[in-house]
């Protein structure tokens, strides 16, 4: 497992693009601000560990997480974020496109120890089917042992909106193309948010 250690009052950017798989440990020291991106398409097999250990009061964690996978493409990402101070924020937003025959796994893990009292704690997948066969396990989980929190943690797994599916092709835009700009304004939501260096590769990505 690699170990990286955020100073304090330090920022830090990672990006993980298409990983074949990923064993990391991040360790936050006080005021220090991870914004951390992992992006997977079309990679047949990627399992990837992602821990977060806040250890320094004031800390802040973001982490944004996209995976289109098709064909028998099989992907997971695990992440444990451990809130073991007080007064840290983290947020998490995961996203996943489907298609194919392709499974995927997200489990989400928030631990909020005793003493980290005023936690601020975000998390989220949301995941796009595309196909009959797509299969997506998602498990956003919380556990809490402090009573000044403010935590929450969801998942939902749908389709296309077939309205607006049909909205655009009374316009004149065909059934492709209409499924196309659905996925594109999807995806884009995580891809935004990538360093400006990215975003050439990131709109590839998404088409």
């Amino acid at each position: 497992m690699e170990t990286i250690i955020l100073a304090p009052n330090s920022e830090r950017h990672i990006v993980l693009w298409n990983p074949d798989s990923t064993d990391i440990c991040i360790r936050q020291e006080e005021n220090s601000h991870l914004t951390l991106h992992i992006v997977i398409k079309e990679q047949a097999k990627s399992a990837n560990n992602i821990c977060i250990e806040l250890v320094g009061e004031e800390a802040q964690t973001d982490i944004y997480g996209l995976v289109m996978a098709s064909g028998n493409d099989d992907i997971s990402i695990r992440t444990i974020v451990n809130h073991n101070v007080g007064k840290c924020k983290s947020r998490q937003l995961f996203k996943y496109v489907l298609n194919d025959n392709a499974t995927a796994a997200f489990d989400g893990l928030v631990v909020v120890r005793p003493d980290a009292q005023q936690t601020d704690a975000f998390q989220t997948n949301r995941n796009l089917i595309l196909s009959d066969k797509a299969r997506i396990r998602t498990q956003p989980q919380l556990e809490i042992y402090a009573d000044d929190v403010h935590c929450s943690h969801g998942a939902s797994t749908g389709q296309l909106d077939e309205n607006a599916l049909f909205y655009m092709q009374q316009r004149g835009i065909s059934l492709n193309a209409a499924r196309g700009l659905l996925v594109d304004a999807f995806c884009h939501e995580i891809l935004d948010t990538l360093p400006p260096q990215y975003r050439e590769t990131a709109n590839e990505i998404a088409n």
